[in-house]
């Protein structure tokens, strides 16, 4: 978790109470080459690898999963198919970066969301556990059925529960024991639609913004087709802005996770600084988390 979060406050309060950085579409970088050969035909959104993103402070991973050439894929694609041009490189490979931080880094914690259109059985099971994460795995049964607070980011530590996956696959929380996100998250509209000031509405799939039965809040702030030029002043005051409309909407709770396009671009403190007034507001009711006083 971030060192100023840390360092402020430390990890008692539940994992609930933190505000978390995320990207979307994790793996889809800049000037990336496909494993498959081919050029990448497909948007991408990030400027970096998923290693340096934790190194930077990112914690909430989102990763487009397929099947694809009798593997899982990470593909940046349409219409729930990976083709060789949309098709960035297996999961495993990203998948091995996490264990690797999860493994040298033992006091941090990870959430991934998949977009999940992988339909062999087991598939997502067998590469978490071929990239060996299943020891770091946060079970479904700890997790809060009614809007109650997860446990403290000490007790996670502790337990070494420190990765925390949700599927967009509903069948999946009871075949494989991966979590079905909806039922543990709210989460606004994603693209334009979650980009107009003043408006916070909640994404099809999730319940409203409000509904305090799913104790996460997930704000997405970024456009339908990435725009490295326009993420400087959109990771800047317009973010911040929306998180406090996101905030009222979602009955005057801060963001769990914040994630953006790019989110190294910024014309001040961006993406970063966000979380750092999210993580103020949730710790001490300040307006960064710089203010609170150390107890």
């Amino acid at each position: 978790m971030d060192l100023t979060v840390v360092m402020k406050v430390g990890g008692g309060l539940a994992f609930n109470r933190y505000s978390w950085l995320t990207t979307h579409n994790s793996f889809a970088r800049m000037g990336a080459k496909s494993d498959t050969g081919s050029v990448i035909l497909t948007p991408t959104n990030q400027q970096d690898s998923v290693t340096s993103q934790l190194n930077n402070g990112v914690r909430g991973l989102m990763l487009d999963m397929y099947d694809y050439e009798n593997d899982i894929w990470l593909c940046h694609s349409i219409g729930g198919i990976c083709r060789n041009f949309t098709a960035f490189k297996p999961a495993l490979r990203v998948l091995q970066e996490i264990q690797t931080f999860l493994t040298t880094n033992p006091s941090e914690i990870i959430t991934i969301f998949i977009e999940d259109y992988v339909t062999s059985p087991k598939g997502l099971t067998k590469v978490f556990n071929a990239a060996g994460l299943d020891r770091f795995w946060f079970p479904v049964s700890r997790m809060p059925q009614s809007g109650g607070d997860w446990p403290t980011v000490n007790e996670m530590i502790h337990s070494n529960q420190r990765l925390i996956v949700f599927t967009s696959a509903p069948d999946k929380e009871a075949s494989e024991g991966i979590a079905f996100e909806w039922n543990y998250v709210v989460e606004n509209q994603y693209g334009d639609g979650g980009m107009k000031a003043g408006s916070c509405p909640n994404r099809v799939d999730s319940l409203p913004m409000n509904d305090t039965a799913r104790s996460l809040v997930l704000q997405n702030f970024f456009p339908t087709l990435p725009n490295f030029a326009k993420a400087c002043k959109q990771n800047s005051a317009p973010l911040a802005k929306m998180m406090t409309t996101c905030y009222e909407a979602a009955g005057y709770r801060w963001p769990t996770f914040i994630a953006v396009d790019f989110y190294k671009r910024s014309d001040g403190g961006g993406a970063p600084k966000a979380v750092d007034m999210a993580n103020g507001q949730l710790a001490c009711g300040c307006p960064t988390i710089s203010n609170c006083q150390v107890d």
